[in-house]
């Protein structure tokens, strides 16, 4: 009787047959929807529906020898990767971009007439008016160091401006080795020439840094880096104040590049030195004012100009006990 309740439940004929194999079982489903689609044609159909019936057949079929295709591959198989052709595609793309560099410094500075470049007052550096200009750029804040800062970069309306947002907070993160937090940062990403080579921007023919902003009334920190020879000058950089008046209204803002003031890991030194235009690798802004809640800044462009009636040179006094370098 056992034998026989095993026999009708099917049981007994699942444990002694033989598993079959991914191919057997990709020619059984094959067959079987060939058996599916011939036993649900009806019978004496119109040469048009039947036309049709056997399309509808054929793509059945189509779709499920693929399927059994991908069914039998082995899953052992790799796609093939030549790493010899990838490294001489890269390097035959940075050769033709070294070639578009010196057939540009051949014309001129950056690609242009000297006389050009000689009679030029005005140059928009940054300016902001796709997804691709804010890929220029980099956004950080204390939540790199444990903080609650929070900061974004988007575009602004009609994809004239870049928003700078987001919410401030001086909360110090509870590791037991931050003593102060509160900082939202936006800064340009280093501009690299043919094989990851460094390019400073040259603004030895201007004196001023011309920006049109508006904000909030915050109080912001635009910070300039020059190229670095070495890496223990990587945290030094020159800094002046931006003063947002809030509100509906743009503003332009114009600050001196003789204005700036030296600073190393966050302190300004005695010992001042001027910003060294030729080699300007990067800017930012900085927001630290330990005012905690919502900010945002919206940027429109970033340029640099010529006043011809700024004649100062250096806005900082230096005596041979500070900075006896400049006095020998």
């Amino acid at each position: 009787m056992a034998l026989t309740h095993k026999w009708l439940h099917g049981t007994y004929i699942l444990r002694k047959c033989v598993r079959p194999s991914a191919a057997s079982l990709a020619f059984w489903r094959v067959h079987f929807a060939d058996y599916c689609s011939s036993s649900l044609q009806k019978p004496g159909a119109p040469p048009g529906r039947a036309s049709q019936q056997q399309k509808m057949d054929k793509d059945l079929q189509g779709s499920q020898h693929q399927e059994a295709a991908l069914d039998i591959s082995s899953p052992e198989e790799k796609p093939d990767l030549d790493f010899d052709k990838a490294i001489k595609d890269e390097v035959k793309s940075h050769f033709w971009l070294l070639k578009d560099e010196i057939v540009r410094e051949w014309v001129g500075p950056e690609g242009r007439p000297m006389h050009e470049v000689l009679l030029e007052q005005a140059r928009v550096v940054w300016q902001f008016r796709g997804k691709e200009d804010l890929d220029k750029w980099i956004v950080t804040s204390d939540k790199s160091i444990g903080g609650h800062s929070e900061v974004f970069l988007k575009m602004g309306k009609n994809n004239q401006s870049a928003l700078l947002y987001g919410t401030l907070s001086s909360e110090v993160p509870r590791d037991g080795e931050s003593g102060q937090s509160g900082y939202c940062a936006m800064n340009s990403r280093v501009r690299m020439g043919a094989f990851n080579r460094r390019k400073p921007y040259d603004w030895t023919h201007f004196n001023t840094l011309y920006l049109r902003v508006r904000g909030d009334g915050r109080p912001w920190m635009v910070n300039i880096r020059e190229e670095v020879e070495f890496l223990q000058r990587k945290d030094q950089m020159y800094s002046y104040f931006l003063f947002t008046r809030g509100g509906p209204y743009w503003q332009e803002v114009k600050i001196p590049f003789s204005k700036f003031f030296f600073s190393n890991k966050g302190r300004i030194r005695d010992a001042q030195s001027k910003l060294l235009l030729d080699k300007i690798s990067s800017i930012g802004f900085t927001l630290a004012d330990k005012v905690d809640g919502p900010f945002f800044l919206e940027i429109d462009f970033i340029g640099v100009f010529t006043d011809p009636t700024h004649i100062e040179e250096f806005a900082y006094e230096n005596t041979p006990v500070l900075n006896p370098g400049l006095f020998k």
